[in-house]
């Protein structure tokens, strides 16, 4: 038996293959190209992203089953009939509907797309980018009047052209402010509030299951699993009981614990309640988000603009933290989510003088990165549902350095897998027990506990955003 899971991500494509043994290997990897057609907009080519994909699964060879990870809010618009794509994918840190939003919330909107689909009005979501799809794209009104306009997060892209079949997963739909959070089915009231054509949605099928035929390079296999890259990486983890958890660093820093068979929604926490996943012939399972719109995304930046010029110095850090010194690094850089919600705010260093190094400017980046991930964990553990057991994954989850910060600043013990592709593991595991199919990768895993006490530094960084929030920025048009 093997299997292959495919990771289409923000920043590149990845194919994990598993053999019956347990041994899982990468077999491909591919980078995409990031679009910024204007200030505040991020999209990507579909073309691209299929390749990568059709790239990725050939490198696997002969497999069994597929299982596909992606994205979640991002999403496009394409033609039913030729399954070509009408515009860009736009991407889920993108913001030019900020206007619509603000617009949506001026005239109360908001407490009726939180009380059905559990989100915050936020340009995050699929919803208001699908609507504006429809407002600006005249070939979308063209063909939503003909019937012939599919409209979709990427995963029901992707299995339109690879399965011959419109769909998506309750994980990803839930991500979209569309979906009715209690029926587990698109919302009529919050489709013509965002001014998105209800019969222009995939169908919404399990997680899990027969989900269809992907044929490529004249090999027929079936597609068993489709799900949201965050959600993998929970199921990755081995997490399947109400107060497991984990937290994923890449692009962007993104918990999730479970909660169990029925949405919990804590008050004025600023936490997404999401459905996990869904198995076939199972109900689905519910699960507490809280993100961070950037963490990894804010070492490429510095990479960028020359502020760090070698990656091994992210793990030489000695001494007091700048931070208590008064320098502090606000990781703003697409505005704040959990638990505030505000794209309007931006990243900032403050507190520079003369004596300011450059490893200071990098650590206290990364400690605003692990600050901000703290206060999203401090929301998730207060929310009702204990918080068991932490799980910490992604591209700085190998720095160790950052590992003991973490757990330094959070006061808790979290535990590190040695593999780092933990959302393809996931989506793997998703498809063996889909299939019946005993799995158990290879893989080892090491606990970080608390050395000393630093939770300090979410209270100075909690100054750092009050300052910053202040700021005047012009709104993105």
């Amino acid at each position: 038996m093997r299997l292959v899971a495919v990771d289409q991500g923000t920043t590149s494509t990845r194919s994990l293959v598993v053999d019956a043994s347990g041994h899982a290997q990468i077999a491909a990897s591919v980078t995409h190209k990031q679009y910024y057609p204007h200030n505040g907009w991020v999209e990507h080519d579909p073309d691209e992203l299929l390749k990568a994909i059709k790239t990725c699964l050939s490198a696997a060879g002969q497999v069994d089953a597929i299982g596909l990870a992606n994205q979640g809010e991002s999403c496009l618009a394409w033609d039913a009939r030729n399954k070509r794509p009408i515009c860009p994918v736009i991407v889920w840190q993108d913001n030019r509907t900020a206007s619509e939003i603000e617009k949506l919330k001026a005239e109360g909107a908001e407490s009726l797309v939180q009380s059905i689909s559990g989100l915050p009005l936020d340009s995050y979501f699929s919803a208001s980018k699908l609507g504006w799809i429809i407002r600006e794209i005249p070939a979308a009104r063209q063909l939503a009047a003909s019937g012939h306009l599919r409209l979709g997060t990427t995963d029901a892209y992707f299995r339109d052209v690879l399965t011959d079949q419109f769909a998506t997963d309750p994980s990803t739909a839930s991500r979209t402010a569309l979906l009715n959070l209690e029926t587990g089915q698109w919302d009529e009231s919050l489709c013509q509030l965002f001014e998105v054509p209800i019969n222009c949605l995939p169908e919404i099928q399990p997680t899990t299951g027969e989900l269809g035929i992907c044929d490529l390079s004249g090999q027929s296999t079936p597609l068993a699993a489709s799900v949201v890259d965050q959600q993998a990486a929970l199921y990755g983890h081995g997490c399947r009981a109400a107060g497991d958890g984990k937290i994923t660093f890449g692009t962007g820093a993104f918990a999730l614990m479970l909660t169990g068979e029925k949405p919990q929604l804590p008050p004025n926490s600023g936490l997404l309640p999401t459905i996990a996943w869904q198995h076939h012939d199972a109900a689905p399972v519910y699960a507490l988000e809280g993100g961070v719109y950037t963490a990894s995304a804010v070492i490429s930046w510095l990479e960028r603009i020359g502020v760090i010029e070698d990656l091994a110095a992210l793990s030489q850090f000695a001494g007091e933290s700048p931070m208590r010194r008064g320098t502090v690094f606000v990781p703003a850089l697409a505005g704040l989510a959990c638990p505030y919600w505000r794209r309007d705010v931006r990243g900032s260093w403050l507190g520079l003088t003369l004596d300011t190094s450059r490893d200071d400017l990098i650590r206290v980046a990364l400690e605003g990165v692990a600050c901000r991930s703290a206060q999203v964990l401090s929301a998730i553990s207060q929310s009702g549902v204990a918080l068991n057991q932490l799980g910490m994954d992604g591209g700085l989850a190998a720095n160790t350095w950052f590992q003991q910060l973490m757990a330094d600043v959070t006061q808790q013990t979290i535990k590190v897998p040695n593999l780092a592709e933990l959302t393809a593991a996931g989506v793997l595991a998703l498809i063996a027990d889909a299939m019946n199919t005993p799995l158990t990768i290879t893989q080892k895993t090491h606990q970080v506990s608390p050395k000393q006490d630093q939770s300090d530094l979410i209270g100075i960084l909690e100054q750092a955003i009050a300052l910053t929030s202040q700021w005047p920025t012009s709104s993105t048009s």
